[in-house]
């Protein structure tokens, strides 16, 4: 990437207002889009702008990725060798995720946005990076679940606060470090599943899950963090592209939320376009979907190998003047509120290789795999004890990884520590064997060696599950359940009468076989753990670190997916539907929150009532509740304090406190509960207690209605401490039910899943130009 040059550039450029850093961002921009030909701002909508050489403006690459540290793609241009060969790779979301530590995520963020910053400057990558994936992950057969912080959208509202803080350095800065986007908007997690593709298919979502489920996230991005960019998605939501969909780009994003302060635009994904008119057969040519994508509120457009019609939308008339310097404006602001022509003058410029995996940020990217594994099973086996004399059977398709742990959208790490080579790295003797793949359903060559190995060992560990080869961008999964291969090993070498360990990576799978087992010691789960996943689980493994990670998602029983296909949307169970999440099943194998300890945590709620002003004893009038907020749903609730104690006499542990409510107010079905607020408490030394404040706002209360509406109701209230709950306490809010947030309607006040044929008049008709 080249920046431009306000100072020795083409005069048209230094005279342009867009060089007064001086000017409002929003001025700067149009300034530079006025000085455009019509000709020379239809090559500048798409992602690789072909700039306008005759204004300075050099070629750039809209398209860069980070999901968890600088990654492949268009905009990123890694060395051969050298100098901007490497970048630090972190563990994927789903783990960091697991953590529930928000100033982790932080920390993770700021580090990548350096490295971002850093390649920027080396000039091998653009300024804009396609990340956050926060698309909540309520199906575990989703290939993509990974990228994800989980299935709560609580739970990822607070992941994304604190990785865009970190991004984009800080809220609304003067000069953004770099611009996240956050994808994908909206209602997408199905890639491809018994012959339905995501690049064609059309969610039908009701409203009330629309608001209280699948748009929270979205909402955090838009109206409370104001993200620079967000990208609309392959699939059609209740009949409409995603990309086309004008209620959802402009009267719930840009309306509704408010997310017009900074002109922030929207990118399509990459090919979403094009498939307005090939796969959804929404528009009657390619150049009617261009037009209808930028007329509803897409700015700009990703071709991936398939290029959109630029140019016959504006020559057809499906592409108006008005929208074409609109979209080019908040494009273009977007690089001036992150400093693009500000020559040598911003505060990120001067961020070089040398910040880059750095040795600190090589500790944080060890850190974000080892907070986040989670302990499923442990009969006292673990932590291990090893001498130098140990020897250790490390057996199946993980136990040597190397690229596995660093899932997808990763980049190039200076290193990779697998298993085997963290295990050797402590002086023990490893026998290594490797297993049966993530699919396989038969014994193979490997089943001898494997006992072999295990029958020579002093304590056998099993590093197995699943891996990009079954779960993936473009491919969903159709069974959760240990492949027939690995529990056929699994059983013979756990059968030894040696201490057996399953170490258990990738994505969930239905654990009920190895839970049953009596011959299995202990399970740890530890995700796509990174660039040094292999240190990060035999810290946990040894007891270096004590394990306090947190299951963000439901793990299901293998027979889920036969009881309710990927394509139905709906969350509240039904005679067709079990119900999805924590939130509406209640069957799980382990629930979402669930993690075991090296030691005994209990946790308790203060005995003293809640103190508040606003309150009689445990009562609270809601009017008295309402502050003056922009958002009502952003009101405080008074902070509930509780008290974790370590009543282990060895272990120095870390706890994770999850509160949720529930009660029967608000529109049935009730939830079973949901979370609304969670905390990390760090290094609780054995014997010790903490007394932590639970904050909560009153959207955590709130339910939302068949409108979506967000209201908060009277009733009686109940927080459900820990998983399984520990300990219960109660409060009553009275008064008249209020809303928080009134939802727009779609067009002609139909409901989001069934008001299709409407919308898709209205939007054909917003773009027959003339």
């Amino acid at each position: 990437m080249q920046f431009p040059d306000c100072v020795n550039g083409p005069t048209a450029l230094t005279t342009n207002l867009v060089c007064d850093p001086s000017a409002s961002p929003a001025d700067r921009a149009a300034a530079i889009v006025a000085a455009m030909s019509t000709s020379e701002k239809l090559v500048n909508m798409v992602d690789r702008s072909l700039g306008v050489s005759r204004l300075g403006l050099p070629e750039y690459e809209w398209w860069s990725e980070a999901l968890h540290g600088v990654a492949y793609s268009p905009g990123v241009d890694f060395a051969s060798s050298g100098e901007y060969s490497y970048a630090t790779s972190f563990a994927n979301p789903i783990l960091m995720s697991a953590a529930f530590d928000d100033d982790l995520i932080e920390a993770v963020a700021t580090v990548v946005s350096t490295e971002a910053r850093a390649f920027s400057n080396g000039g091998r990558a653009g300024l804009d990076f396609w990340t956050p994936n926060i698309n909540p992950y309520k199906d575990p057969r989703w290939g993509r679940g990974m990228e994800t912080p989980g299935e709560d959208p609580f739970r990822i509202k607070g992941y994304v606060k604190s990785l865009l803080f970190g991004l984009e350095g800080g809220l609304d800065p003067p000069t953004k470090k770099i611009i996240a986007t956050c994808k994908h908007f909206a209602a997408y997690d199905l890639e491809r599943w018994e012959g339905v593709v995501r690049y064609g298919f059309d969610a039908i979502v009701s409203t009330q899950d629309l608001a209280e489920y699948y748009l929270p996230p979205f909402q955090q991005c838009a109206r409370d963090s104001h993200v620079g960019s967000i990208m609309c998605s392959y699939n059609a939501v209740n009949g409409v592209p995603a990309c086309a969909n004008s209620y959802l780009m402009e009267t719930i994003l840009r309306g509704h939320w408010g997310w017009t302060n900074n002109n922030q635009y929207i990118t399509s994904d990459c090919n979403a376009i094009q498939n307005i008119y090939s796969a959804h057969a929404y528009s009657k040519s390619l150049a009617e979907a261009t037009g209808v994508a930028y007329t509803a509120g897409t700015d700009t457009i990703c071709e991936a190998g398939q290029a959109a019609n630029v140019m016959g939308a504006y020559n057809q008339s499906f592409l108006a003047d008005a929208v074409l310097d609109k979209a080019l404006t908040r494009q273009y602001e977007a690089l001036v509120r992150v400093g693009y022509f500000n020559s040598n003058e911003t505060i990120y410029r001067n961020i070089s290789w040398t910040d880059v995996n750095t040795v600190s940020s090589q500790r944080l990217a060890l850190q974000s795999a080892t907070d986040g594994i989670v302990m499923l099973k442990n009969d006292g086996t673990l932590p291990l004890k090893l001498k130098n004399s140990t020897t250790l059977a490390m057996i199946g398709m993980w136990a040597n990884a190397t690229t596995q742990m660093l899932g997808n959208y990763n980049g190039i790490p200076a290193y990779i520590h697998g298993p085997v080579y963290a295990a050797q790295q402590l002086g023990v003797k490893v026998n290594f064997a490797p297993g049966p793949t993530a699919q396989g359903t038969t014994n193979g060559t490997w089943t001898g060696a494997a006992i072999q190995a295990a029958k020579n060992s002093d304590i056998v560990l099993y590093f197995g599950g699943i891996d990009n080869s079954v779960e993936a961008e473009d491919k969903d999964r159709t069974s959760i359940a240990w492949s027939s291969s690995q529990l056929s090993l699994i059983q013979q070498i756990c059968s030894l009468g040696k201490p057996c360990i399953v170490v258990q990576l990738g994505d969930q799978l239905d654990d009920s076989p190895l839970l049953q087992n009596k011959n299995i010691s202990a399970i740890l789960w530890a995700g796509y753990p990174g660039q040094d996943g292999g240190t990060a689980v035999f810290k946990i493994l040894t007891g270096q670190n004590a394990p306090a990670g947190r299951l963000p998602v439901t793990q299901y029983p293998a027979a889920y997916v036969n009881e309710v296909p990927m394509t139905d949307m709906s969350l509240r169970p039904s005679s067709s539907n079990p119900g999805r999440t924590y939130k509406f099943y209640n069957a799980s194998v382990l629930p979402f929150g669930f993690g075991l300890h090296y030691t005994k945590f209990t946790t308790s709620f203060l005995a003293t009532p809640l103190s508040s002003p606003n309150s009689t004893g445990l009562t609270y009038p809601i009017s008295r509740l309402l502050c003056s907020e922009d958002h009502l749903d952003l009101c405080p609730f008074p902070s509930i304090p509780i008290t974790v104690t370590n009543t282990g006499n060895k272990t120095t542990s870390d706890f994770v406190a999850l509160a949720f409510i529930t009660g029967t107010y608000g529109p049935q079905p009730y939830p079973l509960k949901q979370l609304a607020a969670y905390t990390r408490v760090r290094n609780v030394s054995p014997g010790e207690s903490r007394i932590v404040g639970l904050t909560m706002t009153l959207g955590n209360l709130a339910r939302v209605d068949a409108s979506g509406n967000t209201i908060l109701y009277p009733g009686r209230y109940t927080v459900l401490l820990d998983v399984p709950t520990q300990a219960e306490m109660h409060f009553t809010l009275v008064g008249e039910e209020t809303i928080l947030d009134k939802w727009p309607q779609p067009p002609n006040n139909a409901t989001a899943a069934n008001g299709t044929l409407s919308r898709r008049t209205m939007l054909r008709k917003e773009v027959k130009l003339t």
